[in-house]
């Protein structure tokens, strides 16, 4: 329930944000140009960052896991090792 009344105060603010910046502004890129309202490059803009953070933060993930399954595997042929050379030490 908390999760939903935290959406909906971010749409009412989106909304809100949006009415404020209604201003028509043109965006220019090398020989791109475009012209929208600040409140949609703004919003654009937003949420490329948040899909660059996202595709980082997932990249920094996948290398952690790969890490410690590594390590892991490690740990377990050292075990593997020391099991096998205490067995030929009793013998």
């Amino acid at each position: 329930m908390i999760y939903l009344l935290i959406a909906v105060l971010i749409a009412v603010l989106a909304v809100v944000f949006a009415l404020q910046n209604a201003v028509p502004i043109t965006v220019s890129f090398l020989i791109w140009k475009a012209d929208s309202s600040l409140a949609f490059i703004l919003i654009i803009a937003f949420s490329a960052g948040l899909v660059v953070s996202l595709l980082f933060n997932t990249l920094s993930r996948f290398k952690r896991i790969r890490l410690t399954s590594s390590q892991k595997k490690d740990a377990k042929e050292t075990q593997n090792d020391i099991t096998d050379k205490n067995k030929y030490e009793s013998e």
